[in-house]
C-alpha cells in the first residue's frame, strides 16, 4: 500500500533523514525504532504531509505522491497520531472525534459504533472535555479520532510513550484487531521493545536519520535486534 523510497529531509540547513526506504503493506505493522533523535518522528510528519521532503518518491495504492500537505494526505487515506496526542482539551471528546469528519463525505460523517466498542472509556465520557482526561485516556482518544477518518494508512507516534500498562495492553489489541481486519496498513513508531515485536511484521530501526537495520520478523532475530537497539542507546 505505502512504498517509499530514497526518502531525504532537511529542517533548514540540517539533514535528518537520508535515503531512507519504508514499505507498508495492507495487514501488517511496520515498526520503526531507534533512540531519541534518529529521525522516527520527523520520518513520520514527512509521510503524513506535515513537512515537505526534500527528495524520494512515495507510492500509495500505486499511485506516485507529490509533495501534498497534511490535509490532502489525509483526504487520501492517511491517518496520524502524533507524538503527544495532540487532542484539543476545551473540545469534548464528541467534538475532539468530530474534528475527522472534514475528511470524509457528509453522509458519511458519523461516530461508528466500533469506535466505541474499542474504546469503551470514550462512551462514558463521550460529554467531558479532552482536557480532563488522564494521558492513556487522551492517547485512546487520539487514536480513535484518527480512526474516524477511516484511513488505509495509520502512522502511529509512540503510542505508548507515558501510559500506563493495563492501557498500553488495551491499545495493543485495538491495533492488532486493526491488522488483522486486513485493510489498513500500519507504521508504528516505538521504543517499548516488547510492544513493538509483538506487534510488528517489519522493522526498521534508523541511526542518525539512515535506516541501519531493516527487514521482517522471519529474517530478523529478535535477540539481534534487541542488542542492536540496546547498543545503540548505550552509546
Amino acid at each position: 500500500m505505502l512504498d517509499a523510497k530514497d526518502l531525504t529531509l532537511h529542517y533548514g540547513g540540517s539533514q535528518i533523514l537520508n535515503g531512507i526506504d519504508i514499505q507498508a503493506n495492507a495487514g501488517a505493522v511496520t515498526c520503526v525504532m531507534g533512540n531519541n533523535g534518529v529521525g522516527k518522528t520527523s520520518l513520520m510528519n514527512l509521510l503524513a504531509g506535515r513537512h515537505p521532503r526534500s527528495g524520494g518518491t512515495i507510492r500509495f495504492d500505486g499511485e506516485e505522491l507529490g509533495r501534498m500537505t497534511a490535509q490532502q494526505m489525509a483526504r487520501r487515506g492517511v491517518g496520524y497520531v502524533p507524538q503527544g496526542r495532540a487532542i484539543f482539551p476545551m473540545l469534548t471528546v464528541r467534538e475532539n472525534l468530530e474534528t475527522g469528519f472534514a475528511c470524509l463525505p457528509r453522509g458519511e460523517r458519523r461516530i461508528p459504533d466500533e469506535i466505541f466498542d474499542n474504546f469503551p472509556v470514550l462512551a462514558t465520557m463521550a460529554h467531558r472535555r479532552g482536557g480532563d482526561l488522564s494521558g492513556g485516556q487522551q492517547q485512546q482518544l487520539a487514536i480513535a479520532r484518527a480512526l474516524i477518518t477511516k484511513p488505509r494508512l495509520l502512522l502511529l507516534d509512540e503510542p505508548t510513550e507515558g501510559i500506563q500498562p493495563n492501557i498500553i495492553a488495551q491499545i495493543g489489541r485495538v491495533i492488532a484487531v486493526l491488522r488483522d481486519r486486513g485493510d489498513m496498513a500500519i507504521v508504528l513508531v516505538e521504543q517499548y521493545f516488547d510492544f513493538a515485536w509483538d506487534l510488528g511484521d517489519q522493522f526498521l530501526v534508523l541511526e542518525r536519520g539512515r535506516a541501519v537495520t531493516q527487514g521482517s520478523k522471519a529474517e530478523l532475530r529478535r535477540a539481534d535486534l534487541h542488542a542492536r537497539l540496546a547498543g545503540h542507546a548505550a552509546a
